[in-house]
C-alpha cells in the first residue's frame, strides 16, 4: 500500500509557490504498545472520570479551567480557545535562509517530514529550490500553521529530498546556563590530553552506517511476546558487572590498548579506525549458534566411542 500524505500545501518564497505533499519521516509503526490488564481476569483496565463531590461523570459534563489561585479556577470555553488559533492557508512560508550550522540540533523537536512535489507542475520549482539551497550551502527557516498553531520549521536537503523539521521555540528549550555550575574547570595535563586524543583517533568508526544500529529493545520485546504466546519459559538475561573505577591515566591507556586490539603499548603509531560493532541481537544469535554446535573434540570423542 502506497503511503498516504499527511499534509498538502505550498512552499512559498516571495512570489514563488511550490506545491508539495508531506509524508512523516518518523516510523511510529515500529513501536510496541502494551495494554494495562486486571491481573486476576486479564481484562483491559478502563479509566473512569470522577468528581470528588458527585462521583462518576460523563465527558459532556467536563469543562476546561485554569487554576489562578489555590482552589480557584477560571473556566475557558473551547470556542474562546478556537478564536485564538490561527487559520492556516496551507502554506509553508520561508522567512529566510541561514547557514546549515547556524541553528543547533537541540532545537529540533523530533518531528520531520519528507516534502515531495505535488503533481508535474511542482517538479521544476521544487528542483530549483532544493538545488539552490545545496549549492549555496543554506537551509530555509520558516513557519507553518499546524493544528491552529504557528510552528517554526527548517527546510533542508536530505538524500535528494526536501525535509521539513518542526522546531521548538527558544523559550521551550531549557537554557544551558543553569547547568554550567555543575561543571568545573579541572587542570588537564598535556599527557592526559594526548592520551585522550589518541583514544578518540583509535575509536573512529570506519564506514559509519547509522542504519546498522538497531533498536534492541523492540527486537527483544518482540521475542518476549512471541515466547509468551508460544507458552515457553522466559529466561532472564544476565546483567553485566558494574565497571570498576580506576585511575584516569590507567583507564585511558587500557582503553587505547583495547581499541588497538589488545596491544599494551601506548607509543604513537598509525591508528586504524574501528569497524562498526555488531548489533547485540546479531551477536547473541551467533553466540547461540556456537553453543548449539558440538565442538571438534566432542565429535571426535563420539566417533571413538561408536567405533569402540
Amino acid at each position: 500500500m502506497a503511503p498516504r500524505s499527511s499534509w498538502k500545501g505550498f512552499v512559498k518564497l516571495s512570489l514563488v509557490s511550490v506545491p508539495v505533499k508531506a509524508y512523516t519521516a518518523n516510523n511510529s509503526g515500529a513501536e510496541i504498545h502494551l495494554n494495562q490488564l486486571h491481573e486476576e481476569c486479564k481484562n483491559r483496565v478502563k479509566y473512569v472520570k470522577t468528581c470528588p463531590v458527585h462521583g462518576e461523570i460523563n465527558n459532556d459534563e467536563i469543562v476546561s479551567g485554569y487554576e489562578f489561585a489555590k482552589g480557584q479556577y477560571v473556566v475557558i470555553d473551547p470556542d474562546e480557545v478556537q478564536k485564538l488559533r490561527q487559520q492556516g492557508d496551507k502554506s509553508i512560508e520561508i522567512l529566510g535562509f541561514i547557514p546549515e550550522d547556524k541553528l543547533d540540533a537541540i532545537f529540533y523537536s523530533g518531528r520531520t517530514y519528507y516534502l515531495v512535489p505535488d503533481g508535474p507542475v511542482g517538479q521544476k520549482p521544487y528542483a530549483l529550490l532544493l538545488k539552490g539551497m545545496v549549492e549555496e550551502g543554506f537551509v530555509a527557516f520558516g513557519q507553518i500553521i499546524l493544528s491552529g498553531k504557528a510552528q517554526l520549521i527548517l527546510l533542508r536537503c536530505y538524500d535528494d529530498l526536501m525535509a521539513m523539521t518542526i522546531l521548538s521555540h527558544a523559550e521551550k528549550v531549557k537554557s544551558s546556563t543553569a547547568f554550567k555550575d555543575e561543571v568545573t574547570e579541572p587542570k588537564l595535563t598535556p599527557e592526559e590530553m594526548k592520551l585522550t586524543k589518541t583514544l578518540i583517533d583509535a575509536s573512529v568508526i570506519q564506514g559509519f552506517e547509522f542504519s546498522e544500529y538497531k533498536d534492541d529493545y523492540v527486537e527483544k520485546l518482540t521475542e518476549l511476546i512471541q515466547l509468551k504466546v508460544e507458552g515457553k519459559e522466559i529466561v532472564e538475561v544476565a546483567r553485566p558487572e558494574e565497571p570498576q573505577i580506576i585511575n584516569l591515566m590507567e583507564a585511558l591507556k587500557a582503553s587505547i590498548a583495547n581499541a588497538r586490539g589488545g596491544s599494551g603499548s601506548t607509543e604513537e603509531a598509525t591508528v586504524e579506525p574501528l569497524q562498526p560493532k555488531k548489533s547485540r541481537a546479531k551477536k547473541a544469535s551467533e553466540e547461540a549458534e556456537a553453543k548449539m554446535a558440538p565442538s571438534t573434540t566432542e565429535r571426535r570423542g563420539a566417533r571413538k566411542k561408536k567405533s569402540g
